[in-house]
């Protein structure tokens, strides 16, 4: 079992979730980071599994389609060391004998970081996953704005 700081009060999981659109033969996979308050490895890992199958969802889409939002399992589960305050490790990765090519593709530049990069509408190449009534909403409130 990895190290468990006594204190450790912080968890990180990565829960899985699939996107199915009815009538199309493609998945969308999401892999969601979420920030688990727990005191000990055994709650996180049930707060983690609870916080999964509570995103479970079945919705129309735009084009009346019905979307249904299935929990798959948990990728990672890691506890975080720090106190969670600005510049707090939350987790790390590990690689050794890393040439400065693969170094350097490691790298993201300030425009290309998903914050900085302008929006883009959908791709047309993804199955529509979204919320008919969320996009309602939006549209509503664009016309109001």
């Amino acid at each position: 079992m990895a190290y468990i700081p006594k204190d450790a009060k912080w968890y990180i999981a990565e829960l899985v979730m699939e996107f199915q659109i009815e009538g199309d033969l493609r998945n969308v996979v999401h892999v969601n980071l979420v920030l688990i308050r727990a005191d000990s490895p055994e709650e996180a890992f049930e707060k983690a599994e609870q916080l999964g199958r509570e995103a479970e969802d079945t919705y129309k889409n735009p084009d009346n389609l019905t979307v249904t939002v299935t929990y798959r399992g948990l990728r990672e589960l890691n506890v975080i060391h720090d106190d969670l305050e600005h510049g707090a490790e939350l987790i790390y990765e590990q690689k050794v004998g890393v040439c400065e090519d693969q170094l350097q593709a490691m790298l993201t530049s300030k425009s290309e970081l998903a914050i900085f990069r302008p929006w883009q509408p959908k791709d047309s190449s993804v199955p529509d996953y979204t919320s008919k009534d969320v996009m309602e909403e939006v549209k509503r409130y664009m016309e109001f704005s």
